[in-house]
């Protein structure tokens, strides 16, 4: 298992979230149309996801920029964004020189992804097998999407970002204490897979993930 860094959580906390509000309106029926990953989560309500996902100029360029300087990456290295959405962090980097691939299984979340890369955009489920070999990519990198998958497929989607990335770096929602399980609980329209800070520790270890990481959470 590599470092627990801290790229993702400035913007993460820039964020405030309204807990309560959002479990007690119709979570079940919010979750269910969360759970589809189309307009409603990219675009419609905010009880149904982000309630309006546009790009931002520059927003994800301190963290493009912080990927590219943790990990040495030079003019052209290759990229792999799991679960890519938008792909506008894989659109920043695009812009600061690297050779950007993602992949996503929102039709809605790709088509809005920027021009100049939506070519190296395809549909795919990370727990299935990755359409590269071995070693192909500089970085392989996952923000706030495996937590969305039952744990049996996220072993599957971590054994294939071990085997294709040189270099790998995922966040994922986690908690530190029964207060941020209960705001987590609260707020996750989609998450599959809830767990501590020392539980992740430990399935990166038993799945053999030895990629970087960052855990967010619902203060």
């Amino acid at each position: 298992m590599g470092k627990l860094l801290n790229l993702v959580t400035p913007l993460h906390t820039s964020s405030n979230r309204e807990y309560l509000p959002r479990m007690v309106d119709s979570k079940v029926e919010c979750m269910l149309k969360a759970k589809e990953y189309e307009f409603d989560y990219w675009d419609g309500e905010r009880r149904y996801g982000y309630g309006g996902y546009r790009y931002l100029e520059d927003y994800w360029t301190p963290v493009a920029k912080a990927l590219i300087e943790t990990y040495g990456l030079e003019k052209g290295a290759r990229i792999l964004d799991v679960g890519c959405g938008k792909a506008f962090l894989l659109y920043e980097l695009y812009r600061l020189g690297m050779e950007v691939h993602g992949f996503d299984i929102s039709c809605h979340g790709l088509e809005g992804a920027k021009e100049e890369i939506r070519e190296n955009l395809f549909i795919q489920r990370a727990e299935e097998p990755f359409p590269y070999t071995d070693n192909k990519f500089d970085l392989v990198i996952s923000i706030n999407s495996l937590h969305n998958l039952p744990i049996f497929n996220l072993k599957k989607a971590l054994g294939e970002i071990e085997r294709v990335g040189r270099n790998k770096y995922l966040c994922v929602e986690s908690y530190r204490n029964e207060q941020e399980l209960f705001n987590l609980q609260c707020w996750a329209l989609t998450c599959e897979s809830f767990f501590s800070k020392d539980e992740w520790g430990w399935i990166f270890k038993e799945f053999n993930y030895s990629g970087d990481y960052e855990l967010i959470y619902f203060e």
